[in-house]
């Protein structure tokens, strides 16, 4: 049984392999994760803050060249990437080739670190005085990843961390680690010096050591709600920048005027893709009047046509949940939703049968506050409908739940669309799109426990979360002047 081990100051290092890996698809242990001593957690922020003291000082060119390097490499290996994720997560390959694209997307952002890290000048704000800014990075950054996108999210932190200056220590899912061994290897190849990037293997112990590190200067996160807001209250407490990204209950709103075909389409793309395990899942189809019934049949008709397999295989459409024990969790709430009234329109928990961690699209007409499969963050393949009178009923419903996220809207409507988006309290909003993720020049993340900590993550947020303002104030007096003022400075 081989052991994945971390990558440390620029080399593999080898740990006793404790954590099983699964291929989610076969349910055999692949490989094993080491769990490291709090002695060895502390000897690599120690090296970190080693390796930060040089890598703060390097050029912004060198910085560009490195990442430009690294963008053209992740390319070159994306489909050795997808594979190693397919392995491990489960999802297809050309989900998980779509994962390494949108990763690659927040690389070629950071490669205009030149542009982002621009301070600013104003000359002459009083005789002889003149103020500049610079952003200046924050020191070590700890990087703890979730296993629903294993390249893409640590490619998120990692991209712009890198480019403001900072050495990262990436903690990744324990559930699929492989694909993070991959990307140190690569950024050596791209020329990133030793120490500036590592991954570092465990568990929640591990991630505990980190927080409570001194020489921890900032920690980035995405997960759970529950685990985000103890990343967020244990890392601020012990005096760290902390941006911690939580779950989501994503809601798609259906208006009566919409496309009820291409408002199909999009519930199943954005329910059952990845097997549902996506932050920005639809979980919630929100049928404003009338529409349920009719948009129900068309989403069952196209539910019907999917394929369930290894995401190995070309023609399945997705792929497995990443444990046996989420599997069962996942049946649960499929099983017990009839006690809340609940109609099961399709029932997917069959699949629970095949070897392997299989659940098949489930559909759930009648969701609503108050019942286990409405107000939990289920992950997985499972749809819930939630049937209400009219708009101001769905904006009420949307904004009434605890999670602000994601949330899309499907209508012709131009006006409803507008009023949509500014009346609903969420993040990330789409209009006639399900899976409203910002493109890298924007910044991801929502509100209310949807996200702990002020700043969102990647795109300008993720620049100023990982460096800090500096400003300096300078005057050059004449030889021959001297004065004594004890007033406060001012600009007049």
């Amino acid at each position: 049984m081989s052991t994945v081990p971390h990558f440390i100051n620029g080399e593999r290092v080898e740990g006793e392999g404790e954590l099983p890996v699964f291929n989610p698809a076969t349910g055999e242990v692949v490989a094993k994760v080491p769990v490291p001593s709090p002695a060895m957690v502390s000897d690599v922020v120690e090296m970190a803050i080693e390796a930060s003291t040089r890598w703060r000082s390097s050029t912004l060119s060198s910085r560009t060249n490195i990442l430009f390097a690294f963008r053209h490499l992740l390319v070159e290996h994306s489909d050795e990437l997808a594979r190693i994720i397919t392995r491990e997560h489960g999802k297809t390959h050309a989900d998980a080739k779509g994962e390494v694209a949108r990763g690659i997307e927040n690389v070629e952002y950071a490669c205009g670190l030149t542009e982002h890290l621009k301070g600013g000048f104003s000359s002459q704000v009083a005789d002889g005085v003149d103020v500049h800014s610079v952003r200046e990075p924050v020191g070590v950054v700890a990087a703890i990843t979730p296993f629903n996108f294993p390249i893409m999210v640590p490619l998120w932190m990692t991209a712009n961390a890198l480019a403001s200056g900072n050495v990262v220590i990436l903690k990744p899912s324990e559930r699929d680690p492989s694909v993070s061994l991959r990307v140190a290897e690569l950024l050596s190849e791209a020329g990133l010096p030793a120490g500036v990037f590592n991954v570092l293997h465990g568990n929640s112990a591990t991630v505990k050591l980190l927080l409570e590190h001194p020489g921890i200067d900032a920690v980035s996160f995405v997960g759970s709600t529950p685990v985000a807001r103890f990343i967020y209250e244990t890392g601020t407490r012990n005096g760290k920048r902390v941006q911690a990204l939580g779950g989501a209950k994503n809601h798609m709103v259906v208006l009566p005027d919409a496309d009820l075909d291409i408002a199909a389409d999009a519930a199943i793309n954005a329910g059952y893709g990845s097997a549902g395990e996506r932050c920005m899942a639809i979980s919630v189809l929100v049928a404003v009047g009338g529409v349920a019934d009719p948009l129900i049949e068309k989403i069952t008709e196209r539910l019907d046509r999917l394929n369930v397999g290894a995401g190995d295989d070309p023609s399945s459409d997705f792929g497995p949940v990443i444990t046996r024990e989420h599997r069962d969790r996942i049946i649960d709430y499929v099983a017990t939703a009839t006690d809340d009234d609940i109609t099961v329109v399709r029932d997917g928990t069959g699949l629970a049968e095949r070897p392997g961690f299989f659940v098949g699209p489930c559909l759930l007409d009648g969701v609503r506050p108050g019942t286990r499969a409405y107000d939990d963050e289920i992950f997985g393949p499972v749809l819930g409908v939630a049937r209400v009178r009219d708009y101001a009923e769905a904006v009420g419903l949307v904004n009434s739940n605890p999670y602000g996220n994601g949330v899309a809207i499907f209508t012709r409507d131009g006006h409803a669309a507008r009023a949509f988006s500014r009346d609903v309290h969420v993040g990330m909003i789409g209009v006639n799109v399900p899976i409203p993720v910002p493109i890298a020049t924007y910044s991801f993340g929502g509100w209310k426990n949807s996200l702990f900590g002020h700043s969102h993550i990647y795109g300008p947020e993720g620049f100023a979360f990982y460096t800090r303002a500096k400003v300096i104030t300078t005057r050059w007096p004449q030889p021959s002047e001297s004065q004594i003022d004890l007033g406060f400075p001012t600009t007049r």
